[in-house]
């Protein structure tokens, strides 16, 4: 099932040396400010104490729709709605000179994110499939795997461009909830709501097939010396919260929240990741109002939690495949259905299967995450992609 959450997000990029100048801000994101969430002024008015203080959430999953933190070894970068965006990142910008203040980026168009339930298709072959239909229209997404769900975010005015795209493929979209079928258990729907609409064109040909697409993919990245990385020391795991922790799995509540014993556990093991000097190596953290915490964050993150506190295997390791994206528009398209085409369709053959991945957007940089033993078949998919042309971090 696919639906369309109630967001308008903001897409912010920041430089890896201008973490620390953010640090608080992404503190206060992660625990928000009780005046902002109470109604609090400064003069003591609403629920809040009026000083700004961090308050801890009232439980996951989380009060806002969505937001995603990720630290890459290409950069910091933030979603979150425009609303936050303007009253925690904008402050902190200001604060900075020119120079930094100019090497920082905050989209001025809102996007708004697709959640799409993680079963059925393996992760590689769902990326293909929801990614396929949106870059043959040529429009520009960010895709985000994580624990239990996939997130596909497109820019706000495109949402009805969306929809049809999709149900010209075969997706369905029932009455306003938005939910998706999959449609290879359903024919298509002829009389589809937004029939009459007549997509926008893409500023270039959109291409014929998937084939051409994935060509045109590496050959933009080539052209731009965008060259597939692997550091050989980083593995990743992906993790996340507790279903039940914000029902008090462990009891005993703080008194002057709703959170429990592990939800604080949580916290604390998040902020701990988060004040990593100089930062963390690779942590994505995703929070939404429906699920619990999702976590894909440097195997070596680990000990900052309990080990009863997160949910997934701590010894399945991810090799993360980083594309750099800082000097392509951020409106570029098909780079993900390219890239997951030429992992998913060549690794696959008759005997073997293909190689599994999921994949992470973010601001200026794409993260392709596979297996340790499937490693070598996914680079040698993308060295046939590029020529042969890969680069190890040793």
């Amino acid at each position: 099932m696919i639906t369309f959450k109630d967001t308008q997000l903001a897409l912010i990029h920041i430089p890896l040396h201008l973490y620390s100048s953010f640090l608080q801000t992404i503190l206060q994101l992660l625990l928000p400010n009780e005046s902002r969430s109470n109604g609090a002024t400064s003069n003591g008015n609403g629920n809040g104490n009026g000083n700004g203080a961090v308050r801890p959430p009232k439980g996951w999953p989380y009060e806002h729709p969505f937001v995603n933190i990720s630290v890459t070894p290409i950069e910091c970068s933030v979603v979150c709605s425009r609303t936050l965006a303007c009253e925690l990142f904008i402050p902190a910008l200001e604060a900075l000179n020119a120079t930094a203040k100019s090497q920082v980026s905050i989209t001025p168009e809102d996007f708004v994110v697709m959640q799409v339930d993680g079963e059925g298709l393996d992760a590689g072959q769902r990326v293909l499939e929801l990614t396929s239909p949106l870059a043959m229209a040529g429009i520009s997404i960010f895709f985000i795997t994580t624990y239990f769900s996939d997130y596909i975010l497109v820019p706000l005015r495109f949402r009805t461009q969306v929809v049809h795209a999709l149900e010209e493929r075969g997706f369905q979209f029932e009455d306003q909830t938005s939910s998706y079928v999959n449609p290879n258990h359903h024919s298509r729907n002829k009389h589809s709501s937004t029939s009459s609409f007549e997509v926008q064109p893409p500023g270039t040909p959109p291409p014929a097939n998937i084939s051409e697409l994935q060509t045109k993919t590496f050959a933009t990245l080539k052209r731009c010396n965008i060259i597939p990385t692997v550091d050989s020391d980083l593995r990743l795991v992906q993790c996340a919260g507790r279903r039940d922790s914000a029902n008090g799995m462990n009891q005993g509540r703080n008194r002057n929240s709703m959170t429990s014993a592990a939800d604080d556990a949580l916290h604390l093991g998040l902020v701990k990741c988060l004040i990593s000097s100089p930062y963390p190596r690779f942590l994505s953290l995703t929070l939404t109002d429906t699920e619990p915490a999702s976590l894909l964050l440097d195997h070596t993150l680990l000990p900052n939690f309990t080990q009863d506190i997160l949910l997934g295997s701590k010894d399945d390791f991810l090799i993360p495949i980083t594309l750099d994206l800082r000097e392509l528009p951020m409106e570029s398209t098909g780079i993900v259905c390219g890239v997951a085409g030429r992992l998913v369709g060549g690794t696959s053959g008759t005997i073997e299967n293909a190689v599994e991945m999921s994949y992470l957007s973010t601001a200026r940089a794409g993260t392709v995450m596979v297996g340790e033993d499937e490693l070598s078949r996914a680079l040698g998919a993308l060295r046939g992609a590029e020529n042969g042309v890969l680069s190890t971090l040793d």
